[in-house]
């Protein structure tokens, strides 16, 4: 019997000078950028605040991102065009937006409960239903005009931003309209569509009562409060007035 015959492996052909020149090259042009983007990179670092501008923390960078991909996203949706083109144009104008029209500091505390929440946006669209009932039934019945007034609340709630979410929840709900915000009091100037009774009174406060407990609940529950170094930072300007 013949041994079979063994097979040697073939060995890669010679490298010319040009290809070895070439594959030189290459190695030294990526090793040259790589060492030049490393220090662009410590340039920024050592010149920039980018970690101060997006937030002192990650609530506050949170936000900023979500900012920029909502900006991002409202770009995307004008053009009508989805590509990676498109979008990374969208996130460079949000970028801009942000540091060319920096918007005042908004401190982001407490912590989101989604179950509260949901909880939150189920009794808003009750509220909504109830209240233009209400307000259409006075605007169609065979009477005077109900006796209008403009009441003063105060809210325990302690972080700027979901005072304004509160804010707007009043403002939804048809039959109110806060007028005017003393944040350092906490206090709403509220006006109220129909105060013709004290029971009507009554029901007004429980409902901002009941409003305040839900967004506490929601997003700032005594045992995960955590104030923002920014906490307060406008306590030194006057009351805003919304109207």
């Amino acid at each position: 019997m013949t041994e079979p015959a063994v097979q040697r492996p073939q060995l890669p052909p010679p490298r010319g000078p040009i290809r070895a020149h070439l594959v030189n090259a290459w190695r030294t042009t990526v090793l040259y950028l790589a060492w030049n983007l490393l220090k662009i990179l410590i340039w920024i670092r050592t010149h920039t605040q980018i970690k101060r501008w997006f937030g002192g923390n990650r609530r506050e960078v949170a936000v900023r991102l979500w900012t920029v991909a909502w900006l991002a996203g409202v770009w995307v949706l004008l053009w009508g065009t989805y590509d990676l083109a498109n979008v990374l144009v969208g996130i460079g104008v949000a970028l801009v937006v942000l540091i060319v029209l920096p918007l005042p500091r908004v401190p982001v505390e407490g912590r989101v409960h989604p179950l509260t929440l949901l909880e939150l946006c189920v009794r808003l669209l009750i509220d909504l239903c109830k209240s233009s009932v209400q307000v259409a039934w006075l605007a169609i019945r065979p009477a005077k005009p109900p006796l209008s007034a403009v009441l003063r609340v105060r809210m325990a709630i302690k972080s700027d931003m979901v005072l304004t979410l509160a804010v707007d929840y009043l403002n939804l709900v048809p039959g109110t309209m806060v007028l005017e915000i003393d944040h350092s009091r906490r206090l709403l100037y509220v006006h109220l569509i129909d105060a013709s009774s004290p029971e009507k009174v009554k029901t007004f406060h429980k409902q901002v009562a009941t409003t305040e407990r839900m967004f506490i609940r929601a997003f700032e529950r005594d045992s995960e409060w955590h104030a923002s170094p920014y906490h307060g930072i406008d306590d030194d300007y006057p009351s805003g007035v919304m109207k």
